[in-house]
């Protein structure tokens, strides 16, 4: 006779175990790969190592959901091949009773990687923000402000940032008055922006005439290095526990934000997420055989139907970006579906 709490712990470690291998694996792979692509491109091997850290807590979201469904295979062939499954089923215990440790891990491991994984990975990703991490239109980076006097238009082509500041590069700027004609145009290979405006130590400035001249230029801006992150960064560049507030305050000028709010809901219904993975995992895993000589070709139809989930989770995630469905429906639609699947071949499993 079981009993339930140390059942329950033994089944959790045993799901620990498999994800956790798993991950060692894809992790290992992943971060291996791309120190090697990004090691030309920093200066030394240190910037490198944190470089290749920081694009792998980028990619987790990505292949979680992934490894939890492998390490559930794994974790359940385990069992199988050391015969304790067959104890398990043999002593009256339901596959939805085995399962429900393993549901209880992969939504802890949703909440881990949706509150502290997520603002981690912002949290040093934001130290060094370039173009690259930018909602851009036509590749180049379009700001423009209206003040009492004039009309300021900039676009710039790169963007990183320094300190607390903005460096913009390939930057021209126009300036024209409440009569919309043209009064300056100003071009630098570098201009700053702060807290205090735009300016720049050396700039090539037009003016109405066509005269040309080069000297410093500087302006003052409603615009600060904040305002123009909260416009462009795309929604993963935002932590799980600031895009309530971002979403409100952009939704209240009429900035769409449809993008941001796929983002939270994929964020929130992440444990749900998980749960349905360990699901799926569990009804591939089922069998009577002890020695389990088909679970080779069910692990491999198992990742085929995972790369379809990733497929039908993605189609809906498009459908919600654009409008075609709510965006908590399109989150929450395709986890329901996969959980609704699996459990009625569990069902139908257990009952022949």
């Amino acid at each position: 006779m079981f009993r339930p709490t140390i059942f329950s712990k033994f089944l959790l470690r045993r799901f620990f175990d498999g994800v956790g291998i798993i991950l060692l694996i894809i992790c290992g792979i992943i971060y291996a790969v791309t120190f090697v692509e990004r090691l030309p491109s920093n200066p030394d091997t240190i910037s490198t190592i944190i470089d290749a850290w920081t694009r792998l807590l980028e990619y987790v979201p990505l292949f979680l959901p992934l490894a939890v469904f492998m390490g559930t295979l794994l974790a359940m062939y385990n069992l199988t091949k050391s015969s304790e499954g067959i104890i398990i089923s043999g002593a009256g215990m339901s596959p939805y009773q085995i399962a429900k440790p393993f549901l209880f891990g992969a939504a802890i491991i949703g909440i881990f990687a949706t509150t502290v994984i997520n603002p981690y990975f912002v949290s040093i990703s934001s130290k060094n923000i370039t173009n690259h991490e930018l909602q851009l239109i036509d590749n180049t980076i379009w700001i423009r402000e209206e003040s009492d006097d004039h009309f300021l238009t900039m676009a710039a082509k790169n963007m990183h940032k320094q300190n607390q500041d903005l460096v913009f590069a390939d930057t021209t700027v126009f300036i024209q008055g409440k009569d919309f004609k043209l009064q300056n145009r100003i071009h630098a290979d570098e201009i700053t922006l702060s807290n205090d405006g735009l300016n720049t130590s050396r700039a090539t400035i037009w003016d109405t005439r066509g005269n040309q001249k080069t000297s410093n230029w500087e302006i003052k801006t409603k615009i600060t290095p904040q305002t123009v992150l909260d416009r462009y960064l795309q929604p993963n560049q935002i932590s799980f526990w600031q895009l309530p507030h971002f979403i409100h305050k952009m939704t209240s000028i009429g900035v769409p934000m449809r993008g941001h709010l796929v983002q939270f809901w994929t964020l929130l219904f992440l444990p749900l997420t998980m749960v349905a993975m360990t699901t799926l995992g569990i009804a591939f895993s089922q069998t009577r055989q002890r020695r389990n000589f088909n679970f080779g070709l069910k692990f491999s139809l198992g990742i085929i139907t995972c790369f379809l989930m990733y497929f039908l989770i993605n189609t809906f995630n498009a459908l919600g970006a654009t409008g075609a469905l709510p965006p908590i429906l399109a989150i929450i639609a395709p986890p329901i579906i996969i959980i609704a699947a699996s459990g009625a071949f569990i069902e139908h499993f257990d009952t022949i």
